[in-house]
């Protein structure tokens, strides 16, 4: 049997026999009720060690394709690697575009050469992009590999752009690099590589409709200053689904001072933006830019969610918390030489942190608090990593607790569904008003969650300057009238497109549900059409439920 190196899949790795019987001793064990470690250290290999997890995924996987096992889901969940990755209902691929010039300024933001801006090599998505030379169709196929190899499902796939600024790249790169994402996730395994090019961008979205790894979500990354009506435009037509923006800060003094290029005014006006269009919105948030101090952090996170009741909140659906780090390459490190900068150290963020994250609004998401820098490369300040973990035991000790969506998603919490109860939590960010809609658990864990967005409608100048209109001109006409659900989520293990498991969160009808209870607030509040900003791979399961397509969005009249 013959297997890929999940680690740096550069070679085939075969297996003797014997290593084979060992793996598959393990599994008999496991099959009898011992858990990994205990099978693990009842059957050691001949050559030492013990039987990798991707060897015991393969063993598995053929016994089962040749007949001899039924398929066991508890089993393969058993021996799967860092299940966490895909708890969220979907398997995240990370790509990176090539090094390319960025309109930002930025003097905390690391330059090397090789790497596009604000990416260091060594980083651990950075580093696959530079190995495969940045190529979108290879760095695809060789993490859905790797993901595979190790048991990961991969039919859904949340698909991550990242590199510098998306909108500064020429718009011919941009769709040849989604054109080439898209038949990576259209081959169905190593037989498939080389994957000749769609001819078209469309002819590649159309196939991964059913396609074996159909795309679930498509993000970029791009700056508050780069979103206009035609921006988004041509991002629905890539495909795209979620955008992340680095706000950095809500204070117009400090952005200056990094010269960050834009204003806070900026930002409020993107999310404004980015909502009306539909988009989940990720705010990067950096405390410890040069300027800044403990207490004015404190009070600049409060920023994001203030005014959410005036309806002038900037309320982002998930949130990237980034410590600004001193690092050898970046600009800051001049400050920092002639003693005007001092990075703050790790208990003041850890107590930073903590004093912040429990004022997180249910709703919000928080998908880092530090970024995956190798700390190698910090020099001076924090150099942990495992920040989260630490800030989550000094919530511990505080006896206090985050009510963030990462903090209360079900997990691989087994649940019934008929003790889960609905809760509609309202809010009012810039322009909208805003409906999660939840699916929790009596213990308040969440199985998933749809949100509705009800346009209100803006002023036509907002800190000065013109607040531009989503029309029909762009390709918006199937947003007029319409309430616009801009995400559905279901939590826990990530499922294969039509597989059932009992206790699982995926597939027992919350999502149908969910759309069923926001179809029934937007004609209470007098809109007549719904409209939902799809991923590719998600068309069919929108079309089932009386969804029609439209332009850009999929739309469906309210009765």
């Amino acid at each position: 049997m013959a297997s890929i190196d999940p680690e740096t899949w550069q070679e085939k790795r075969i297996y003797s026999p014997e290593q084979l019987e060992t793996a598959r001793e393990v599994l008999e064990e496991m099959r009898r009720g011992r858990n990994l470690e205990q099978a693990l250290r009842k059957h050691p290999q001949p050559e030492g060690g013990y039987p990798a997890k991707h060897l015991l995924v393969a063993v598995y996987r053929s016994l089962v394709e040749q007949g001899e096992w039924q398929p066991d889901t508890d089993l393969l969940s058993r021996i799967r690697m860092k299940p966490v990755r895909t708890l969220s209902g979907v398997t995240t691929v990370t790509v990176l575009t090539k090094p390319y010039p960025c309109p930002g300024k930025c003097i905390f933001c690391p330059t090397d050469a090789r790497m596009p801006k604000s990416y260091l090599p060594d980083e651990p998505g950075a580093r696959r992009g530079l190995q495969h030379h940045f190529d979108p169709y290879d760095q695809v196929r060789s993490r859905i590999e790797a993901l595979e190899a190790v048991g990961h499902p991969t039919e859904k796939i949340e698909l991550l752009i990242l590199g510098g600024t998306w909108s500064a790249y020429r718009r011919d790169y941009q769709e040849w690099f989604v054109r080439r994402c898209f038949d990576a996730l259209n081959a169905s395994g190593e037989e498939d590589r080389p994957y000749g090019p769609s001819p078209t961008l469309e002819e590649a979205q159309c196939r991964n409709e059913n396609g074996p790894h159909r795309n679930v979500g498509l993000v970029v990354e791009t700056r508050p200053d780069r979103i206009t009506p035609r921006e988004l435009a041509w991002m629905r037509r890539l495909g795209v689904t979620k955008v992340q923006m680095g706000a950095q800060s809500l204070d117009d003094r400090i952005l200056a001072i990094n010269q960050r290029g834009h204003t806070a005014a900026d930002t409020l006006r993107a999310t404004a933006l980015l909502r009306a269009a539909g988009f989940k919105i990720v705010l990067h948030w950096m405390p410890n830019l040069l300027g800044a101090t403990l207490d004015s952090d404190r009070k600049d996170f409060g920023r994001l969610w203030a005014s959410a009741q005036a309806g002038l909140g900037y309320s982002p659906d998930e949130i990237k918390i980034y410590p600004c780090e001193l690092l050898p390459n970046a600009e800051l490190i001049q400050n920092w030489e002639r003693g005007e900068y001092q990075p703050y150290t790790q208990d003041e963020l850890v107590n930073l942190i903590a004093a912040i994250k429990p004022g997180i609004p249910r709703y919000c998401r928080v998908n880092r608090v530090i970024r995956d820098i190798p700390s190698t490369n910090v020099v001076a300040g924090n150099k942990r990593t495992s920040l989260r973990q630490d800030v989550h035991a000094e919530l511990a000790r505080r006896g206090q607790h985050c009510s963030c969506i990462r903090c209360r998603e079900v997990g691989s919490e087994v649940i019934d569904p008929a003790e889960l109860h609905l809760q509609d939590d309202v809010y009012y960010p810039a322009y909208a008003e805003e409906h999660f809609l939840s699916y929790e658990t009596v213990s308040g864990r969440l199985a998933g969650y749809l949100r509705l967005s009800l346009p209100l409608e803006p002023p036509a100048e907002v800190a000065g300057k013109p607040f531009p209109r989503l029309d029909g001109s762009l390709g918006f006409a199937d947003l007029e009238n319409a309430a616009i659900i801009r995400e559905v989520h279901v939590y826990g293990q990530s499922l294969p497109v039509g597989v059932e498991q009992p206790g699982a969160a995926q597939h027992i009808g919350l999502g149908t549900s969910l759309l069923h209870e926001a179809e029934a607030i937007a004609c209470q509040k007098g809109f007549a059409r719904l409209a939902v900003i799809s991923a590719i791979g998600t068309r069919p399961y929108y079309e089932e439920r009386g969804f029609e397509r439209g332009e850009l969005y999929l739309i469906k009249k309210i009765k």
